[in-house]
């Protein structure tokens, strides 16, 4: 301290001894120490700058990182299944995949392999019903009303206690055919630890709803927060068949129903072979669960006398086995309701994975086939954004075929035609449905 001082006062008097006298009258000492405040002042600002972009550099560097590894985690995502580690080509693994907000990518259901019928007979979303209402296409012994839900968007029917829930008039379901529907076990108004519903697929020339064991013979599924299972029946008799009850227990989320998670549910009959997938998962897969020359006509929900109360939507039937090499091949033309977008989006759901295979696997064997991809509504919204909508459906079928499956981009076309070529009234949510598909066409 004392040389600084001592260096201060030489610099002082220099500084006086320089200057003319009439300047000497100046009051030189404020003026320097107002100097040396400004100058010190200056180094301070220096070193706060140099230390914020040090920080906005350090954010930057974080940022890229995470970009970096976002573009490895998409690159892994988007290679073919050959291409990516045997980790992820394990069937038992403990999840599927997902992005980050927790949706399942399409590669998690890389072992998915329902396709839906060539032809929808029924479907509900229960978008023409009023909140609050029993929805009009639908029958009880019980009682239940049409729900919104937060998490999830569009109408929710709601099944209470110990009830009997179908469809108005049988759906004549036939030899061949899928069901599938959304659904969100709740706690009901009663904050049940349990949520159960059963899933009945059977034959009933009286269309009656009111027994526990309806028609002639069919199959009951069961689904439950604490397991899965099922039984098949002929006449009154529940256990008078092939198979006697059998309870799955699930050992995982993906199995396991979770209270106020969405879930898809699909079934597949072929003749006697019933098959019942939950997401991703196949959970049966039953040579004879339908009795021995038994056709269903028709299918209902039932719950038992507890207090959960299950919530479901987009109900779809759709009849036939679909045979996309004939279609394709053979009649160039083939159109396909197993390809699944939310209302208003371009992006595929992932329980399309195995119509896009089927679609894929024709491709692949035939590699001098090129074709059109064409999207099409139905006549909801404006037509200038459901015209815009089906073109960016059909590209995003075109880019899920080359970047899943390997399908050269150069094979394949893509239009969209909006609601302008419906194939039924846009009077009915079956209607409707059948007019939102997509078309392929051999070039």
């Amino acid at each position: 301290m004392k040389t600084k001082s001592i260096l201060y006062s030489v610099f002082v008097m220099l500084i006086l001894i320089s200057l003319p006298l009439s300047a000497q009258k100046i009051d030189i000492q404020k003026k320097l120490e107002s100097k040396a405040i400004e100058r010190a002042n200056q180094k301070v600002d220096e070193g706060i700058d140099a230390g914020l972009d040090a920080v906005e550099q350090g954010v930057k560097d974080a940022a890229t990182e995470e970009g970096e590894e976002e573009k490895s985690e998409e690159k892994t995502e988007n290679q073919p299944d050959a291409e990516r580690n045997e980790e992820d080509q394990t069937e038992d693994t403990d999840a599927p995949k997902t992005k980050e907000n927790g949706t399942p990518t399409l590669a998690a259901y890389s072992k998915y392999d329902f396709i839906p019928g060539q032809k929808v007979i029924f479907f509900d979303d229960f978008s023409q019903d009023a909140v609050g209402d029993f929805p009009a296409l639908w029958n009880t012994d019980a009682s239940g009303e049409v729900m919104n839900v937060n998490l999830y968007p569009g109408n929710w029917f709601t099944l209470m206690n110990r009830g009997s829930y179908l469809p108005i008039a049988p759906t004549n379901l036939g030899e061949n055919f899928t069901l599938e529907f959304d659904v969100i076990p709740t706690k009901g108004t009663e904050d049940a630890s349990s949520c159960d519903f059963v899933l009945t697929l059977y034959s009933d020339p009286n269309n009656d709803f009111t027994n526990l064991v309806p028609g002639d013979g069919g199959i009951h599924i069961t689904f439950s927060t604490e397991s899965h299972g099922y039984n098949n029946y002929l006449g009154n008799d529940s256990y008078n068949a092939d198979n006697s009850f059998v309870t799955l227990q699930g050992s995982s989320e993906k199995v396991s129903f979770v209270m106020g998670k969405k879930y898809h549910i699909a079934a597949w009959v072929q003749k006697r072979r019933v098959r019942i997938y939950i997401n991703e998962t196949k959970i049966f897969d039953l040579p004879t669960g339908l009795p021995s020359g038994l056709i269903c006509n028709h299918f209902r929900f039932f719950t038992w006398d507890r207090p959960g109360e299950p919530m479901v939507s987009n109900v779809r039937v759709a009849a036939g086995a679909p045979d996309t090499r004939n279609k394709l091949l053979t009649e160039g033309r083939l159109v396909t309701y197993g390809i699944y977008f939310d209302s208003g989006s371009d992006v595929i759901k992932p329980e399309s994975y195995g119509t896009l295979k089927s679609i894929a696997d024709v491709l692949a064997q035939n590699p001098d086939v090129r074709i059109k991809i064409i999207g099409h509504t139905d006549a909801d919204g404006d037509a200038a954004k459901n015209l815009d909508l089906s073109k960016r459906r059909a590209v995003s079928v075109k880019n899920e075929l080359g970047k899943t499956f390997g399908i050269n981009a150069s094979r394949i076309e893509t239009d969209g035609k909006g609601l302008t070529q419906p194939v039924a009234p846009n009077d009915t949510p079956a209607n409707k449905a059948q007019n939102r598909r997509v078309e392929l066409v051999k070039l």
